[in-house]
């Protein structure tokens, strides 16, 4: 039989199991709140990290660019250099080939010249069968002042007589100017020496007198 004192014993006990139940029912959302607060933080601070880390990527991929670009455009202007030194080359090979006999050409414009005035200072009328040995030689002379001028053209080497033609002084020396009836001024009215380009470059100017204008 159950005493009557026992009871408030008992009731002591479940009050006080009752209060330890508690305490460690709050004492656990405690814990649990700190370990959910302390795991915000660390994710905040990871997101935070994260972050960080994302534009130093975005920076350093900025740069990357900039820097390939700038390669790209010096690799470019490498290859318009290298092709602009190429061409160059290719034409300076093939002016060297084309201007090569250039010396030589000069060196016999002396002789072609000679041949020249020497078929101009023989008279004409002295030129016939009565006379053969003139004859023939005026003929040799000829023959072989044209066959000179058909190798000059061979090879690129043109005469320049400009007679009647506008004076050019890049192709053109002028020795004197005079008035001349009927003509204006600036005109080629005589050609003391014939010149001569090899090709597209001047080796000799032609040697001329021009017209003036009567009203200078």
């Amino acid at each position: 039989m159950t005493s009557i004192f026992n009871f408030p014993f008992r009731a002591c006990r479940s009050v006080l199991a009752s209060e330890s139940r508690l305490n460690s029912i709050m004492g656990y959302n405690i814990f649990r709140h700190k370990v959910s607060d302390a795991a915000n933080n660390a994710e905040e601070i990871k997101d935070g990290k994260e972050k960080i880390d994302i534009e130093a990527l975005v920076k350093q991929n900025e740069d990357l660019q900039e820097e390939n670009k700038n390669l790209i455009e010096k690799v470019r202007r490498y290859l318009a250099e290298t092709e602009n030194i190429r061409k160059r080359t290719i034409k300076e090979t093939s002016d060297a080939k084309i201007y090569a006999i250039q010396g030589f050409c000069k060196d016999l414009l002396d002789v072609a010249d000679s041949l020249s005035k020497a078929t101009e200072c023989v008279p004409k009328e002295e030129v016939c069968d009565s006379n053969p040995h003139l004859k023939h030689l005026y003929e040799g002379l000829v023959t072989t002042e044209s066959q000179l001028q058909t190798i000059f053209q061979r090879h690129g080497l043109m005469a320049i007589n400009p007679l009647n033609e506008k004076f050019d002084p890049n192709s053109h020396k002028a020795l004197f100017e005079q008035v001349v009836e009927g003509k204006e001024g600036g005109i080629v009215v005589v050609v003391s020496q014939i010149g001569y380009k090899l090709h597209d470059r001047i080796v000799r100017a032609a040697a001329v007198g021009i017209s003036k204008d009567p009203n200078q």
